[in-house]
Order: structure tokens, then sequence, then C-alpha cells
């Protein structure tokens, strides 16, 4: 079988824009989130997200290019050339036939939609941007992606919910496997953070209203967590076949292993609560990774901060591992940025691989009075330096998907 190496990151995320800002981030143990500046939120129940600071995409792209996209387009993009500057891949010198892009978004350009509806309501047609078009489809940031560097091969975004930016990642792994790409920019982006995307999750009650204490609202295992922090952002990684990233001397942050997809088919926003499709998905990515469920040293969780979510991935944790679920570490990483949606499963599978190469593992914030019904090792004391060799991350969504990841040191 076709071995896959991470061998590039990208990163812009409410902790930090660049590997080291969000490793920095992480061993911090800062959180991110912060009252919403980027509209008024006074009408909502919820008040709070993990907004991405001081972001610049001229800094990283002509602004003959950068005019051409949204915000979702931007931080996708801008983290394409962060993970191939990270990865020392210049893709004009790379057969692009042999290079794609998978990406993840779940709610795409809908964003710049509602603000182009705004302007058509209150200036006409004349008013809206002529790119609205091009902007606000799910795919494209893949197509901006593979249009800015002219790279040929697979191309796709997936819509998944929250697992989107997960299934990208795996999606790749199987394009590169089986045998229709050399390297490939796999990942997630979500710019949801204009006032109706927000709305439409508070009309449901599924975000924290701890908006006087923004830092401790998403509080991931937590007796006390009352919903999840919307927040923004892109991921990316570089994958490429094993032997060509040994050949030129790449940087290898982790291999690449295994990923499961299944859905509950149970409830549009309900986990199913015996959590066995959610397990199973994590098994299937073992079978697939050729790992033992024994041989698991950590777990980045979905661990969304919501009543339901958090309690049955523990239940699902155990159903697949047994007795060795008591053994893994297991951290929930959105207390430190929130909830990215689409983009989440790539934040976090970045923070895997930063892991597996750093050997230190990132904490669980917030995690002040466990749950009962959450009773694993959520690495709660410090950013601890482990041995470890093969991580699981899970990635959840509305629709009852679930996603997971399997990496190998």
């Amino acid at each position: 079988m076709t071995r896959v190496a991470i061998t590039g990151i990208g990163c812009v995320t409410p902790i930090g824009t660049s590997v080291a800002e969000l490793t920095g981030g992480l061993d911090a143990r800062r959180s991110a989130v912060r009252t919403i500046t980027r509209f008024d939120p006074s009408p909502f129940r919820s008040k709070i997200a993990g907004e991405v600071p001081d972001f610049r995409p001229t800094d990283h792209l002509p602004h003959k290019t950068v005019k051409r996209f949204d915000r979702f387009s931007q931080l996708g993009v801008v983290a394409a050339q962060l993970a191939l500057e990270d990865a020392g891949i210049d893709p004009e010198r790379e057969n692009r036939d042999r290079f794609g892009v998978m990406m993840g978004s779940a709610l795409g350009g809908i964003a710049f939609g509602e603000e182009q509806a705004e302007r058509y309501r209150q200036g006409g047609l004349q008013n809206v941007a002529s790119h609205l078009a091009l902007t606000v489809f799910g795919g494209a940031v893949s197509c901006n992606i593979a249009i800015n560097w002219g790279l040929t091969g697979p191309n796709a975004t997936n819509a998944m919910s929250c697992a989107s930016g997960a299934i990208a990642i795996g999606e790749a792994l199987r394009s590169i496997r089986d045998g229709h790409a050399d390297v490939m920019l796999a990942g997630g982006s979500e710019a949801p953070l204009s006032p109706l995307c927000y709305a439409s999750f508070t009309i449901i009650r599924a975000m924290s209203t701890r908006n006087d204490d923004p830092q401790t609202a998403s509080r991931p295992f937590d007796r006390d967590r009352d919903g999840f922090v919307m927040s923004e952002g892109a991921a990316v990684l570089v994958l490429e076949r094993y032997d060509r990233a040994e050949a030129r001397g790449a940087h290898i942050y982790g291999e690449l292993l295994g990923y499961g997809l299944t859905n509950d088919a149970h409830h549009m926003t309900a986990p199913k609560p015996n959590g066995r499709e959610a397990a199973r998905a994590m098994a299937l990515a073992l079978e697939d990774a050729r790992v033992q469920p024994g041989e698991v040293d950590y777990i980045n969780a979905h661990g969304s901060s919501t009543p339901l979510n958090d309690s049955t991935e523990t239940l699902a944790i155990k159903r697949v591992l047994g007795d060795h679920a008591y053994k893994v570490a297991v951290s929930g990483t959105k207390g430190y940025y929130g909830h990215a949606l689409g983009a989440s499963g790539a934040f976090e599978a970045a923070i895997c691989a930063i892991a597996l190469s750093r050997q230190s593992l990132p904490a669980s914030l917030n995690l002040g009075t466990p749950d009962e019904q959450c009773d694993l090792d959520y690495v709660t004391n410090g950013n601890g330096e482990r041995r470890v060799e093969h991580v699981l991350s899970n990635s959840f969504g509305f629709g009852g998907v679930n996603a997971a990841l399997v990496m190998r040191r």
C-alpha cells in the first residue's frame, strides 16, 4: 500500500497564523474567544466567537488575486500558500497533473452571499459584486487554490458539516493511495461570522451563552458546558507519497495511515445515543490504518462542548477501545479557538501532526469539573510531553456524519 506523509501545514486560526503561532497558542494555553466585533451581536443570545485577528490576505497574495475572493476563499488560499511554503514545495516545478486539492467547508461563501443580499436590498442589482456567483459556492475554495497554482489533479470541496475538513483529508489520502496523485493539498476553510449565519445557530440553541466570560465558554467535557462557540479560519495539509518526501529530504510531521466515515442515520443535530456509528468510524479508520485499538496513544476529540456530543463521544471511544480507553490521552482543543465548523477537522488534524512531530500533547482548556459521563484522561495538567506513536482525530457533524483519521509518528 502506498504510504502518505504529511510534509506541510498551513493554518489561519484565531490563535495563530503559521505553525509557530498555532503551537505558541497551544503552549500558552490561551483562548482566542472574544465578544464578536465583526457585527453587532446584541440581538442574539450568544455574543461570542473565535475571530481571526488582523487577517490581511494581501500580506500573502497579490491584491489583484485577493479581490477576486470572498473571505472564505481568502482564508483557504492563504492557508494553502503557507502549507506549500512549510513543505518547501514550488508547484511550478511539479507535475501539476499529479497535484490535487481536497477541501471541506460547511457553509462555503454563504456569509458573502448574505452581505450581497443586503446590498441588493438597499441599492438594487447594480450594487451587487460582479463576482458573487463565482464566490458563494462551496467548491470555490478548492478551485481557487487550483487556479492560483495551476494544479490540474483531483479537486473537490465537500460540504458535510463539521466533519468536512477531516473528510477532505481522508479523500486526499485515498487519491494518493489509488494512484491519482502524488501530492495533495487538503483541509478546510470556513468564514461563517455574519449575522444571519450566526443567528441560524442561536435559533436552535446550539451555542454557548457564557457571554460574560468568553475565554471559558468553550469547555469540552466539562459538566457546565452549554454549547459550542462559532469561529472561523482555515487549515491545509500537504500530503505526498512517502517515498517522494523521503527522496527530497522533506520534514515529515507524521504519516497519515487511515480514514473512516459513517453516518448515524438518526437525527440532524443529536448524535446517536449509543455512539455506535461514531465508534464504527474510528474502528474503520484503525482497520484502514492496520493499527490495533490498543496501539492508540492519543485522541484529538471532536469535543464540541455541547451537552450531548461530548458524553456520546466519550462513550464511542470506550466502545472502540474498550479498557484501553482509560489509558489513552484525550484532548478537546476547541477551547482554544472555538468551533470553525467545516475547518475544525483540518485544524485538529494539523494539531495532531504537530503533536506527533513535537511529542507533546495539547491540554484541554476550561475543564474544571468533568461531567461524570466524561471520565477519560483529558490532558488537563499542562501540555504534556509523552511518547506518542499513533493518534486518532475525530470529527462529527450535523446530519450524523462521523469521520476519523489515524496518523503515526
